[in-house]
């Protein structure tokens, strides 16, 4: 028995290698028989030219406990050098962005695990404050903030944008720099963030 469960909305694999050969292996999920099992379906393929990675998110139908084991198959999805890194991630929050409906050309990841004592604040900041606030910046088409399971930063916030230049207008960094934002980001460790182009 695995005391390892874990609730489960989206299966998150970071490819890091050839951009075309990892293209490939995103069309080799459809028929991947634990995608099959799964019932997954791609809902997010995005590309960051500068580290050669691609982030493919597979959504569930529906919120499934799954163990790390169960992923091994996924995992073990590499072809000419390119490396698969798998992590469960659980949905804690989705927004419509003030840009609603509009195509989304860019996907921006903000990666982070609060020091000890700041994991309760950071959460409410999140739900209260940053993520509704920066999904209705114009620009914004979609916001969204898990919690990641696996490997890597706990905290994992992500924007789905109309223009990457939506990071620098008036009223994004009016968001960014409010007093309980000066308060909660310097505990923040561990941080990456990353703008990747949307594939699909």
């Amino acid at each position: 028995m695995s005391f390892d469960l874990l609730p489960t909305d989206v299966l998150l694999l970071r490819l890091q290698g050839d951009q075309s050969t990892a293209n490939v292996l995103a069309q080799q999920l459809a028929a991947a028989p634990i995608c099959k099992e799964l019932e997954s379906s791609i809902v997010r393929q995005a590309w960051e030219e500068h580290s050669s990675t691609a982030y493919i998110y597979l959504g569930l139908p529906f919120r499934i406990a799954l163990a790390t084991s169960m992923l091994a198959p996924l995992t073990e999805m590499t072809r000419h050098g390119v490396h698969v890194k798998v992590c469960r991630l659980a949905l804690m929050r989705s927004i419509p962005g003030a840009s609603r409906g509009q195509r989304a050309s860019f996907h921006y990841v903000v990666e982070t695990t609060p020091e000890t004592g700041w994991e309760i604040e950071l959460q409410r900041w999140y739900e209260s404050e940053h993520l509704p606030g920066l999904a209705s910046v114009e620009g914004c088409v979609q916001a969204q903030r898990f919690w990641t399971h696996d490997d890597g930063p706990r905290s994992f916030a992500c924007y789905d944008l109309v223009d990457k230049q939506a990071l620098d207008s008036p009223a994004w960094l009016a968001v960014r720099h409010t007093a309980w934002s000066d308060r909660v980001r310097p505990h923040f460790t561990n941080t990456a963030r990353t703008m990747f182009t949307l594939q699909r």
